[in-house]
């Protein structure tokens, strides 16, 4: 009895249109709100009253006998609707992520005996929102003495809240997961979710590494382009000390060798007179020579200076005359 209780319900609300389906729009798109009506009667729009309403009662359109009727819509529906006629189905633009929830279509015939409920039906309408293509960000570059590296990862407005956000490294072995706690923040205007990771890691030295962050949504997974990080190269070993203090050794000689060289041939230089300075001091020494034999062989009484030199020279004059 319980059994067929519960057929004949289902049977019921076949019959009177109260199947539900679900829905799925684009946030910022156009999203549709289907009403499966079959009018197998051909009754006249004209003689229909079909209206759509949300889970809290609120209407979002009104077809009253052939004729749109503005005035019973709220507000927040108003210029956003548009009805379908050959399919019975209600577009809902500019879709947000307040839209999504439980929609009903009710069709009723207005007749003599009043309105008659011809067709309900109920829809699930969800709202999705793509993520952004995740990015890495470098942080904080490795240093040569630690060859640790902080990267940083995010993705933005989106919704649903993705279910799992984490860093994949690959090296020429290994492929390895790093599980990184996952930042949320949402929007209080829009309700469109930010995520982010962060990941801190030292390098391995011998290999080249790709890193990739992946976004692991319902239906999907968003990658982000790789980052690559080349193999640590070594700087090259340094020379031996002892040869370079060598090396400046024998450099230091050579200059001081060099440095004496040019020393002495400057003393050589200095030391030898020109021929010039020769013959004048040789003239120089014949000229005292003579004025002194003359001073012994003519003595002269004490005079001035001036005239002792008068009389030597005309003193030699004479002897002159009186050999030739």
């Amino acid at each position: 009895t319980m059994g067929l209780s519960n057929t004949l319900l289902v049977m019921a609300l076949l019959l009177y249109g109260a199947a539900s389906v679900k829905s799925q729009a684009y946030f910022n798109k156009t999203g549709e709100l289907p009403c499966l009506f079959i009018n197998s009667e051909n009754i006249s729009v004209d003689e229909l009253v079909v209206f759509w309403q949300d889970q809290n009662k609120l209407v979002l359109y009104e077809l009253f006998k052939g004729k749109e009727n503005p005035q019973n819509v709220h507000p927040k529906y108003k210029g956003r609707t548009t009805f379908d006629k050959d399919n019975w189905t209600l577009k809902l633009h500019n879709i947000q992520i307040k839209d999504k929830g439980s929609y009903q279509c009710f069709i009723h015939h207005k007749g003599s005996k009043g309105l008659v409920p011809l067709y309900h039906m109920s829809s699930d309408l969800s709202v999705l929102a793509n993520f952004s293509q995740p990015e890495i960000m470098v942080t904080s570059n490795r240093t040569e003495n630690s060859g640790i590296i902080n990267l940083t990862c995010s993705s933005v407005e989106g919704y649903p809240a993705p279910k799992e956000m984490y860093f994949k490294l690959k090296t020429e072995n290994s492929t390895t997961k790093y599980d990184t706690a996952m930042k949320k923040s949402q929007s209080n205007v829009t309700e469109l979710y930010n995520v982010s990771i962060s990941l801190s890691f030292s390098v391995p030295e011998a290999s080249n590494v790709s890193i990739t962050c992946v976004l692991k949504l319902e239906t999907m997974e968003l990658h982000s382009l790789p980052y690559n990080i080349d193999a640590h190269t070594k700087p090259p070993p340094a020379r031996d000390p002892i040869l370079w203090i060598a090396a400046l050794l024998v450099m230091v000689f050579l200059c001081g060798m060099v440095l004496v060289f040019f020393l002495t041939l400057r003393k050589r230089k200095k030391k030898q007179p020109g021929p010039s300075h020769e013959c004048e001091t040789n003239k120089m020494g014949r000229k005292e020579s003579e004025q002194t034999k003359e001073r012994i062989q003519y003595h002269v009484p004490e005079r001035s200076d001036e005239a002792q030199c008068v009389n030597i020279s005309k003193t030699t004059s004479d002897d002159q005359s009186t050999t030739h």
